[in-house]
């Protein structure tokens, strides 16, 4: 068995611990007011660095997370042995200035008492608000001078982070729920990450600790006072009950017993043997749980066709989790610690601003600031009545700059999103829609801006037009326009 976890390089030279320690349980521990010391703290972290698991996962919400690790970072000086910290930065929607960003990067650099964040992640909750962007090339050129040395993501889709990487972002990993339970990171954000090389960070591997001895055979919990527990149950519900994830333990103890483990190793290893997979982040408790030794075995054996063949039996007795990897936090079904955010969400102000249209009672528009718009006289979206009518829309990100230029697949996606906002703006939303037109500068990239098209529109299936336009202006390869009927 290994005496320390495997290692693995990422992008930006670093070399990381295969089981990251996550620190998530730091905010938990103080939830009631209570602050952890510290020193105290640097010295639980500092017990996991000296075996072995020197690599620590944590976010700006994580209570005192930063400044723990941040002590923890000033005991190394410039050691080669100086741990990795990863930590995140989760904005609201807003104007992403120069100075918002590098205030919030800089906020980060600080807590940890650091002069270069090793991985710097970024989380943005709702894609039709498109300064995510902004904030992402304003981090790109922190990266480049020297700020940052990884980029990484957060609860991205697969159809968002091929967005960031068409724009020119240079991202090395995304952040992702992955478990025996929630398998969505296998399907295309697995093949993204295949062909470009992003490696994945999978969180919620033991599903908050179901996934272990603990649970088996056992009745389904009433009452969970734990956040992290509650998340993971609400998983368990969504993917079919209590019966179909007693399955998924079935089958895994089987298989425990076969290679002298525990379940726990059993699913780690499930997610660590997918080739992008660069590491799980497993939580630290701070002297708390300190399950290291049994955490090494997941190194000591791998799965055979016969594993595979049993847990993929027992994955057929239970549902999908609906939609893409960080789905939950953008729409329903909200599978997070806090349960619904439909409220939070609603809170966020919309790009796009509706104003009445002078002399036209019952009239609305809105404008997306583009610099064609004013010239060519015209709306990005007006609604009349029920109806709203949206302009045939391109990859245009604020007043003219062309988003992914050269990629269909990720104009598509991202003028999906420009859509949205419009439409929502205007008091509908995308279920609304019940026609859309779509104008190819080639016919031969119709599959990549289709399954954009059908991303979106899975369930709602408007009548849509496919049609090859020849020469688009500037080097947009895809227009698209929209109709929904409200009420």
């Amino acid at each position: 068995m290994s005496q320390s976890p495997e290692r693995i390089s990422i992008a930006g030279g670093l070399s990381i611990s295969r089981l990251v320690c996550g620190l998530w349980q730091v905010a938990d521990i103080e939830k009631n007011g209570t602050v952890i010391d510290p020193d105290t703290g640097a010295d639980a972290l500092q017990a996991y660095a000296n075996a072995g698991f020197d690599t620590f996962d944590m976010a700006d919400h994580y209570g005192s997370a930063e400044l723990i690790t941040g002590r923890l970072l000033s005991r190394y000086s410039d050691s080669p042995k100086r741990p990795i910290a990863f930590t995140k930065w989760c904005p609201e929607p807003g104007p992403m200035t120069r100075d918002v960003v590098r205030r919030g990067v800089e906020e980060r650099l600080r807590r940890l008492d650091t002069d270069r964040i090793d991985l710097l992640q970024f989380h943005w909750w709702t894609f039709e608000h498109p300064a995510w962007l902004d904030a992402l090339h304003e981090m790109q050129k922190m990266k480049d001078e020297g700020l940052i040395s990884a980029l990484g993501l957060t609860n991205f889709d697969a159809a968002h982070l091929a967005v960031a990487l068409a724009d020119g972002i240079e991202i090395a990993t995304n952040q992702i729920s992955f478990s025996l339970v929630d398998r969505r990171a296998a399907g295309p954000l697995f093949d993204l990450c295949e062909k470009t090389g992003v490696k994945l960070l999978a969180y919620g591997t033991l599903c908050g600790g179901f996934l272990s001895e603990k649970w088996l055979g056992k009745s389904e919990p009433t009452e969970i006072a734990d956040w992290s527990r509650s998340k993971y149950k609400r998983f368990i519900d969504t993917a079919g009950g209590w019966d179909a994830f007693q399955g998924i333990l079935t089958a895994a103890a089987a298989i425990a017993r076969k290679h002298q483990v525990s379940i726990s190793n059993v699913a780690s290893r499930w997610v660590l043997e997918h080739r992008s997979v660069a590491a799980t982040i497993i939580g630290a408790r701070l002297g708390e749980n300190e399950h290291r030794d049994d955490n090494l075995k997941v190194f000591s054996f791998t799965l055979d066709d016969e594993d595979k063949a049993a847990l993929d039996a027992a994955f057929a007795a239970t549902n999908p989790i609906p939609g893409d990897c960080g789905d939950e936090y953008r729409k329903p079904p909200f599978l997070t610690a806090s349960g619904d955010l439909s409220h939070h969400l609603d809170a966020i102000p919309s790009i796009y601003t509706a104003e009445p249209v002078p002399g036209r009672p019952g009239r609305m528009r809105v404008s997306s600031g583009s610099i064609w718009e004013p010239i060519a006289g015209y709306s990005r979206a007006v609604r009349i009545g029920d109806r709203i009518l949206v302009s045939g829309t391109t990859a245009t990100h604020a007043a003219d700059r062309c988003v992914a230029p050269g990629d269909p697949g990720a104009q598509a996606t991202y003028i999906l999103d420009k859509i949205a906002a419009s439409i929502s703006a205007l008091g509908g939303s995308m279920e609304d829609v019940v026609r859309t037109r779509v104008y190819l500068r080639d016919a031969n990239q119709w599959e990549p801006v289709s399954r954009a098209h059908g991303r979106v529109f899975s369930t709602v299936l408007p009548a849509n037009t496919l049609i090859e336009a020849g020469n688009l202006v500037g080097n947009y390869e895809v227009e698209i326009e929209a109709e929904a009927i409200c009420g």
